[in-house]
């Protein structure tokens, strides 16, 4: 079979399961036109890039990516931008006695035979995604509008009226509109953004990306669709369309380019019209693992200790997008076995885990984390999971349910973990409830990593390594700093994923002693380095040294020079 190897690496990458295979060979048998290659993307089952890299690793094809596509064909006239398209095969470069082409399937031998026939050349093959292909055709042969551009054509809004709900609700249903936001979900799920960002302007509607932590502009709708786009969005989360002057939020479930993501959708009135901002929740890309979250020596040790503790308080903490909740799912799926009972109450509810009894609070019919609490601890669970310690009860429950026996994991937003005592001190917590109760707080930042193919290292400058004192962590070797280039394999950035850095704050009897002497946090840090506490800071410049980020990453992000 033809395709056998690519559907093996498909499989063994587990991008492909064995009932999905069934459903394409299914289909494969009433489409004889369409290869399968084709079938798997348009099914939704694999996404372009992982068929690419798929056949980049089956039969040795190198794959081209946009910006190395040229602007003129080198194909002659006679080949056809019709037979192009129509089995997305784009010209590369031109010889004496070959032609080198990128196809979407580079083991259609009837295209390449077709080829070979129309140029009376061999035929060098190389591969690429579809979107992309089709996208530089449209460059090569003068078509150089985006598909955005195209689908607003199709998109009649002139006259729309804030008030014509129903012509609203028919234009959000329309193909164009459907398209318009699938191609920015599209755009969101290939670029690996955690969020989209749609925000409307006077003038203009700009969508934004949030990529590794950092927000990137993208291709965006005209500004008389905007009330369209924000529409079909409403739909889908199932989102009251009429409603435009209040804050709205909910999910939307939806398979899209191989991928089952689940999508968190918040609304909020602005003066030009409602913003909407959509997380990307991709459980395939999720790693709940310790190691890949950033966490090794010590710390890791020391938290591991911590958490198969039988009761007490576990604090994580860190500002909004620190990566708090992956860590506590992290930590979740490590004490989720059949002999515990864990119980969890969050808002919201951002991955669901199997055998983890998960509460979604609702504020609105009286649902809140301290309701939800006192009826947890009537369940008797083992383990408790708060989703953020937001008031004085929630936290006085939290303490009495770690005094009965329970380990409880929450959240804090506090900067570093000494910052963690003194917020629960001012929230009115008795400091002999919190000594008594709380076993280690967590304090994490998240750093973008650097791509391991195209990053560069020197030699640090001795004054900086004087400055920064680096050599306290490579005592034994020369410093090596690195920093980003970009790639494709990063799509030019440079970095490619996020990791942890952290300290941890354990809680020992000298800590107890400063916490019920009223001690600051200040004093409190201070003691903890004494005890061998490495700051956020140190934890950064370790990976700094480890070249797996950069210092200009660290400063971001820490409040240490």
């Amino acid at each position: 079979m033809a395709y056998q190897s690519l559907l093996k690496i498909l499989q063994e990458k587990n991008k492909l399961s064995a009932s999905e295979l069934k459903k394409v060979e299914r289909v494969k048998k009433t489409s004889v036109a369409e290869s399968l290659a084709l079938l798997l993307v348009k099914l939704g089952l694999c996404s372009e890039l992982d068929v690419a890299d798929a056949f980049v690793e089956s039969g040795g094809f190198e794959k081209v990516v946009t910006d190395q596509y040229p602007v003129e064909s080198p194909l002659p006239e006679n080949v056809s931008l019709r037979f192009l398209k129509n089995y997305h095969v784009i010209g590369f470069s031109q010889a004496e006695h070959e032609v080198t082409v990128v196809m979407m399937d580079p083991e259609d031998q009837f295209t390449i035979d077709a080829l070979r026939l129309a140029t009376g050349k061999a035929v060098n093959v190389k591969v690429g995604l579809l979107s992309e292909i089709d996208a530089a055709l449209d460059v090569q042969y003068g078509e150089d509008r985006s598909k955005m551009d195209k689908l607003i054509d199709d998109v009649a809004v002139d006259d729309l009226g804030e008030e014509d709900l129903e012509h609203l609700k028919d234009l959000a249903s329309e193909a164009p509109v459907i398209k318009m936001v699938n191609l920015i979900m599209q755009r969101a799920i290939e670029t690996r953004a955690s969020d989209i960002h749609i925000e409307p302007f006077e003038q203009s509607l700009k969508v934004r990306l949030r990529i590794d932590g950092v927000l990137q502009e993208i291709d965006a709708p005209n500004v008389k669709s905007t009330a369209a786009v924000i529409s079909r969005i409403k739909i889908m989360a199932k989102l009251n369309i009429a409603e435009r002057r209040l804050p709205q939020d909910g999910r939307i479930k939806v398979q899209m380019l191989g991928k089952e993501l689940d999508l968190r959708v918040s609304t909020i009135p602005t003066m030009h019209g409602e913003s909407v901002v959509i997380r990307l929740l991709d459980k395939e890309n999720t790693v709940l693992d310790f190691a890949a979250l950033g966490f090794a020596g010590r710390h890791l040790q020391q938290f591991i200790e911590v958490l198969a503790l039988p009761h007490g308080i576990i604090l994580i903490t860190g500002p909004t997008g620190s990566g708090k909740s992956t860590t506590m799912y992290a930590a979740l799926k490590q004490l989720n076995t059949s002999e515990r009972k864990i119980i969890t109450v969050e808002d919201p509810v951002e991955y669901q885990m199997e055998g983890i009894n998960q509460i979604q609070a609702k504020p609105q019919i009286g649902l809140t984390f301290a309701s939800a609490l006192r009826s947890i601890v009537r369940q008797d669970p083992d383990v408790i999971m708060i989703g953020e310690m937001r008031d004085l009860e929630t936290a006085r429950i939290a303490v009495q349910s770690a005094l009965t026996g329970h380990l409880v994991l929450s959240t804090l937003h506090t900067n570093d973990a000494a910052g963690g005592v003194t917020r629960l001190l001012d929230m009115g917590l008795e400091e002999y409830l919190l000594t008594s109760t709380v076993n280690g707080i967590l304090a994490q930042r998240l750093v973008r990593k650097l791509c391991p193919v195209c990053k560069v290292g020197s030699p640090a400058a001795p004054e900086l390594v004087k400055e920064l004192r680096l050599q306290r962590f490579a005592p034994d070797g020369d410093i090596i700093l690195y920093k980003p280039v970009g790639c494709p394999a990063c799509a030019g950035m440079g970095y490619r994923g996020r990791l942890a850095i952290i300290e941890f704050l354990p809680m020992t009897d000298p800590v107890r002693k400063l916490i019920m002497a009223h001690e600051e946090a200040g004093a409190i840090q201070k003691l903890a380095i004494a005890e061998g506490m490495q700051t956020l800071y140190e934890n950064g410049l370790v990976k700094v040294i480890e070249g797996i980020t950069t210092l200009e990453e660290v400063m971001r992000v820490t409040s240490e020079f």
